[in-house]
């Protein structure tokens, strides 16, 4: 069984002016059937607004490091200099006290927001935007992050979690370091009961199912799929199946497609 040491939590409640209920819709779209499998139940929780954007000019200082139930990573909460308060990704290796700066340029800090263009080269970042004044939309899981490999015209280039090498606008915001929590990826679900807290109800092979509900269905005892190719319940092709757009713009900002990992033998 794998647990998460959680030390640089801080022993507080959320703040109340930052919360939002978040209403369960058991994977069912406005006409009231199924449009994602697989979920439903789960622990009632609580969604924390998290201020992506950073857009206040203002020094602030980090209060507290809380757990927040909605991702992967810690959240810092943020005391301004003119007393508001607000949530954002915690980086990793940041602590209660810590002043964290948002502006065009400033110090080479963890924590710390600016524009990518001023960022050096080799530097990791998280929270990264995608469209200036947008918000963060690129690496906010645990651990993850982006590289800064060199400037060219208007663009940054970078270097994202995927191994993807692409172009984004130097305009765009980003934040030092990496978001907190990155030991994450070695917790394990040990057994049925973890999953459904999480909301996630039991999978079943499409083989084990009837030939009415799956492609994969029918036949006696072990039976193979009997196509040529694996197919989704709907009858599409599944696994391995290219599903970008061809002629998708952002197309021309990718530099180098990610690399697949190769199977261990």
């Amino acid at each position: 069984m794998s647990v998460k040491i959680k030390k640089i939590l801080s022993k507080k409640k959320p703040r109340k002016g930052l919360l939002k209920s978040l209403k369960k819709t058991g994977g069912r779209g406005r006409s009231g059937r199924i449009t994602v499998r697989h979920k439903g139940g789960g622990v009632k929780r609580r969604y924390r607004l998290i201020d992506f954007a950073q857009k206040k000019l203002i020094p602030a200082k980090v209060e507290s490091i809380e757990y927040d139930p909605n991702r992967t990573c810690y959240i810092a909460l943020l005391k301004y200099e003119d007393g508001s308060h607000a949530y954002i990704l915690a980086p990793h290796e940041i602590k209660v006290g810590d002043e964290i700066v948002y502006n065009e340029k400033t110090a080479l800090s963890i924590g710390n927001r600016m524009k990518l263009k001023n960022i050096p080269i080799g530097t990791f970042v998280h929270n990264v935007e995608l469209e200036p004044g947008k918000g963060g939309k690129i690496a906010r899981a645990a651990g993850n992050s982006c590289q800064i490999l060199g400037q060219e015209n208007k663009y940054t280039l970078l270097k994202m979690p995927s191994t993807e090498t692409r172009k984004i606008l130097s305009e765009c915001f980003a934040s030092i370091g990496e978001p907190s929590n990155p030991q994450h990826r070695f917790k394990k679900t040990t057994n049925a009961g973890r999953t459904r807290l999480k909301g996630i109800r039991p999978t079943v092979r499409g083989s084990a199912m009837s030939p009415y509900a799956h492609p994969h269905g029918g036949g006696e005892g072990r039976s193979p799929i009997g196509l040529k190719h694996p197919k989704t319940p709907w009858g599409k092709p599944a696994l391995g199946v290219k599903t970008r757009n061809k002629k998708k713009w952002t197309n021309r900002l990718i530099i180098q497609r990610r690399k697949k990992k190769k199977k261990k033998k």
